[in-house]
């Protein structure tokens, strides 16, 4: 576990093979896709990443985020995945690590949408500790075809590179290199972790099924209550801060 460790503070990501069990897997993927159904609940929450579009033929979420979630399922805090993340947060990071936020991200059916490069600190305001994970878990198995999560290795010092938002309110995006991306597929109950420095990406479904990925998301607690103090509560609008 140390060596994860060490790599996870070198790189910036790990990958978790299992991080929760079958059984597991298939109770949040009730609680995931009752969340998905229900547009009224969740209205205030829910956006689509891949940005608004007015298209006639366009009657479908591409990339459906569904942020904090477990504040109207609190059934998902239930859910020993929170535990078990929690646990390699803090042994990653730190024993003050603790669940900041989570968030839901779908990809629908045939929708071949990517998620581009970016770095999550862009969305964060500057904080004196910079500590974070997020574990981004899989529901579903993920591939290249479905949108798993590509990584670029960390180097010393990486800084927030310039975002911008994809058009009509879409994710923020940056441009770089990605000639050393790491493709990381995943078996549901699979895991990666990464730190808010580094560069992701993933690309659009093709496939036939939806590719459902729950992501917590771990920072000091101090940090916490830094954010909250400042009015953020990870709810509001999408934009650059850093």
């Amino acid at each position: 576990m140390e060596t994860i460790r060490s790599k996870f503070i070198k790189e910036g990501f790990i990958k978790i093979d299992q991080l929760i069990t079958a059984d597991e897997v298939a109770t949040l993927r009730t609680l995931y896709d009752k969340l998905l159904q229900d547009t009224v609940k969740t209205a205030h929450l829910r956006s689509d990443l891949a940005g608004a579009d007015n298209s006639a033929d366009r009657k479908v979420e591409r990339i459906t985020q569904i942020m904090r979630p477990s504040t109207i399922a609190q059934e998902l805090i239930e859910n020993t995945a929170y535990k078990k993340a929690e646990q390699w947060a803090k042994h990653l990071l730190g024993p003050d690590m603790e669940l900041d936020f989570d968030m839901m991200i779908n990809k629908a059916p045939n929708t071949n949408t990517p998620t581009p490069w970016h770095q999550d600190a862009a969305y964060w305001i500057a904080m004196p500790d910079k500590r974070s994970a997020s574990c981004w878990i899989a529901l579903d198995k993920v591939f290249e075809e479905n949108g798993c999560m590509w990584f670029i290795p960390k180097t010393e010092g990486t800084p927030v590179l310039p975002h911008k938002n994809l058009p009509h309110g879409g994710a923020l995006y940056c441009e770089t290199d990605s000639s050393e991306a790491i493709c990381i597929p995943l078996n549901p109950g699979g895991c990666t972790f990464h730190d808010g420095f580094t560069l992701h990406f993933s690309q659009g479904n093709v496939t036939e099924t939806q590719r459902r990925a729950l992501i917590l998301n771990f920072r000091p607690k101090k940090m916490i209550e830094f954010e909250r103090e400042q009015g953020v509560d990870h709810t509001g609008e999408r934009k650059q801060r850093n």
